[in-house]
């Protein structure tokens, strides 16, 4: 089993130059220890053909492979862990299935989400978003901005919650100091590395950024 550092993660994605197993190998040459494989709407073969050129990828740098939605694929593979949807799995039924020594994540937007997802089964780190608009998710959840993971993280504390809370969704460089002073316990990132004109100096310099 990989580090469970929440600090940086980066959620694969594509563009015009780009596909999903070189999106992860950027983040990963740019310093990354964290990918989460995420390829809505893929045939069953293509993704695990995916899954298992990433997850190698990801072992060749010792870093944590998590795998969107799919808890049967991330089981079969032995993935290091599920990263689960509001409209996913339960959490509760994917600790069942997985046991303990998978990493399993839940999606919330806001302070009831997480108490929904801690009814049952709690995961190990919550991904929380969107910070703001993004193209990368559809259906898209209510923005949350600075102000909003203010009072989430102010909430979770009034409860002692220590849950790790990561921020996602329109993230850039410049924004990461901002959300950090919010009390969040890392950032996941996609399109503005994947976007940028050199995504490994980006990752890079935002691994820098995070060292500091």
């Amino acid at each position: 089993m990989r580090s469970k550092n929440y600090q940086l993660q980066f959620i694969t994605h594509y563009n015009h130059r780009f596909n999903y197993v070189d999106s992860a190998r950027i983040a990963l040459e740019g310093g990354c220890r964290w990918v989460q494989l995420r390829m809505k709407h893929a045939e069953d073969s293509v993704l695990e053909d995916c899954a298992l050129e990433v997850q190698a990828m990801c072992r060749e740098y010792s870093a944590t492979f998590i795998i969107d939605d799919n808890v049967a694929l991330a089981k079969r593979i032995g993935a290091d862990g599920v990263h689960l949807g509001k409209g996913d799995m339960p959490i509760c039924e994917a600790r069942k299935i997985l046991g303990d020594e998978y990493i399993i994540g839940g999606t919330v937007n806001s302070f009831d989400d997480i108490l929904h997802a801690m009814e049952y089964s709690a995961p190990d780190y919550f991904g929380c978003g969107p910070y703001r608009y993004t193209s990368t998710k559809q259906n898209l959840a209510p923005i949350l901005g600075i102000n909003g993971y203010k009072e989430i993280i102010h909430q979770m504390r009034a409860r002692g919650i220590d849950t790790p809370l990561v921020a996602i969704g329109g993230i850039g460089r410049e924004d990461i100091p901002h959300i950090l002073e919010c009390g969040v316990h890392g950032i996941a990132l996609s399109g503005s590395v994947l976007n940028a004109d050199d995504p490994v100096c980006e990752m890079q310099r935002i691994v820098k950024m995070l060292d500091r």
